[in-house]
């Protein structure tokens, strides 16, 4: 007997990709960069910018799920979830822009402004992301095709991932020209203005199928009950907080060891062998003047070239990340979402961990790393919301009940849960070492050691601990397919597998 089928159109899945294109040119930047500018640019200490981030965290226990009720219960024309893709494009490009820009006040304005941004661009966040998360369990009810929907929007991520991770630090010391305020604004207007664009394709490209049953009563208690009920839901739950955990320690981390553990000068004779040394008094010409305008010559006194070099192992990481991102479909499919997750989180744990063990003038092996280390965590990324779409079907399988927006909600929230804790781990850990983040401070020996650890041990502790959760996630591939199959002919006799919501402007 053959399964379930509904197959979405190429250009359905690229369209899809692009809002989390758009997400993602905030959520990486947030990822990769947020200690950074809220201790070097805003001028917060590194106690006070870990507790930011901490504390918004608890604002998103309230937010996330009211904004998966909201969501659930909206009905337009154009679909439950869609809406919200335009509705927040402009508020959260704004709000984003206005995050990375600094007043240039008086400290306490300055963390008072801090504070007030980085909660509002979470909320917005929120509205933006949870509907937009939940797009992936309506648009079509197929496991498989719900699978390579997920690959198609994580390649757009790891594209993003790439220009973030590879560009952001070489164009804030280009466009800031020594003022490193006035670049961060810059580039992160560049990328709020490009939000804009890649939501609104989003929404024209994407269509909802997948509805609940419309003699379902509304309820949030019963929606919060039986997802809190819903034992794969809770094991993802608690395996996206320990992965996001790790992604911003080890993240957020990175630049601080270019900067601070690796040697400077073998920095500087790597990238001066590959070419990319701007000579004093000579003008870059041909291809050197596009390198330059991205800021990826090293200036003839050196003092970017961490920043070069940070940007150059990004790149190589994430277009390895990308290799493996596509190989996801075809493993999963072959071995099941869980084996897949499991096994790419085991072999990351170990690549992780072999950071540690790198000497500071080994910059070859740390570009290695990167390597290796994104070829190893690309299968896992697409499936983590694929299976979050799962087990929303397994709610509705065993309830009869659906609450997608809910669901995703939750798994939202640790997600950026995750980056609150994450953020305050770097920071505590970095602290209790003696990093000082202060402009041109010369680090002791104990803190330069706290920083490796930061960007090893400490984030392959959370993986394994993923690990450790996902070995009980109770969907198999048999009963994935079972699940799927069974909700299909539900919708099939009550006629709610449809081509979804028509387009059109709003």
């Amino acid at each position: 007997m053959g399964h379930f089928h509904q197959k979405l159109s190429i250009r359905e899945k690229i369209g899809y990709s692009l809002g989390d294109g758009a997400a993602n040119l905030v959520f990486q930047v947030l990822m990769a960069y947020q200690f950074v500018f809220f201790t070097k640019i805003m001028g917060l200490s590194a106690a006070a910018a870990s507790n930011l981030f901490l504390i918004g965290r608890f604002f998103d226990a309230v937010t996330d799920p009211a904004m998966g009720f909201i969501a659930d219960r909206t009905k337009t024309r154009w679909g439950r979830f869609r809406p919200w893709l335009v509705w927040s494009a402009l508020p959260f490009a704004g709000v984003f822009w206005l995050t990375f820009t600094s007043p240039g006040w008086a400290p306490s304005g300055q963390m008072i402004y801090a504070y007030l941004m980085y909660f509002l661009l979470m909320a917005v966040y929120t509205v933006n992301n949870v509907p937009y998360c939940a797009l992936n369990g309506v648009m079509t009810g197929d496991i498989d095709e719900r699978t390579s929907l997920s690959t198609y929007r994580f390649v757009c991520t790891t594209l993003i991932t790439l220009v973030v991770q590879g560009m952001t630090l070489p164009l804030v010391d280009k466009f800031g020209n020594g003022d490193d305020a006035k670049g961060w604004s810059i580039t992160m207007g560049i990328f709020a203005v490009a939000t804009i664009f890649l939501f609104v394709i989003c929404f024209f490209a994407v269509r909802e199928r997948v509805t609940p049953d419309p003699q379902q009563q509304s309820s949030a208690r019963q929606d919060m009950i039986d997802t809190f009920k819903n034992k794969p839901w809770v094991i993802l739950f608690c395996a996206t907080l320990m992965i996001f955990i790790m992604l911003v320690v080890r993240g957020g981390t990175m630049p601080v060891f270019m900067e601070h553990f690796a040697n400077q000068q073998s920095l500087a004779d790597f990238v001066g062998g590959m070419g990319l040394q701007r000579i004093e008094g000579v003008e870059p010409a041909g291809f050197e003047k596009v390198l330059d305008a991205f800021g990826y010559l090293i200036k003839p006194d050196h003092s970017n070239v961490a920043s070069v070099v940070y940007g150059l192992s990004g790149m190589l990481g994430t277009f390895t990340m990308f290799l493996g991102v596509l190989f996801s479909k075809p493993l999963s499919t072959a071995l099941g979402k869980r084996g897949v997750f499991i096994g790419s989180l085991s072999v990351t744990a170990v690549i992780t961990l072999w950071l540690y063990f790198v000497p500071e003038t080994g910059i070859r092996s740390m570009m290695w790393q990167s390597a290796l280390w994104g070829l190893a965590y690309g299968p896992s990324v697409p499936l983590l919301w694929s299976m979050i779409a799962d087990t929303a079907d397994f709610s509705e399988w065993k309830t009869g009940r659906r609450a997608t927006g809910f669901t995703f909600a939750g798994v939202v929230f640790a997600l950026k849960f995750g980056l609150g804790i994450g953020g305050k781990i770097q920071a505590t850990i970095l602290g209790l070492y003696g990093y000082d983040s202060g402009d041109g401070v010369v680090q002791t020996a104990e803190a330069v050691k706290g920083v490796c650890v930061t960007a090893s041990i400490v984030p392959a502790v959370f993986i394994i601990a993923a690990m450790g959760i996902l070995l009980f996630y109770p969907i198999s591939k048999e009963l994935n397919y079972t699940i799927g199959d069974e909700l299909a002919r539900r919708r099939h006799s009550r006629g709610a597998e449809s081509d979804g919501p028509e387009g059109g402007s709003l």
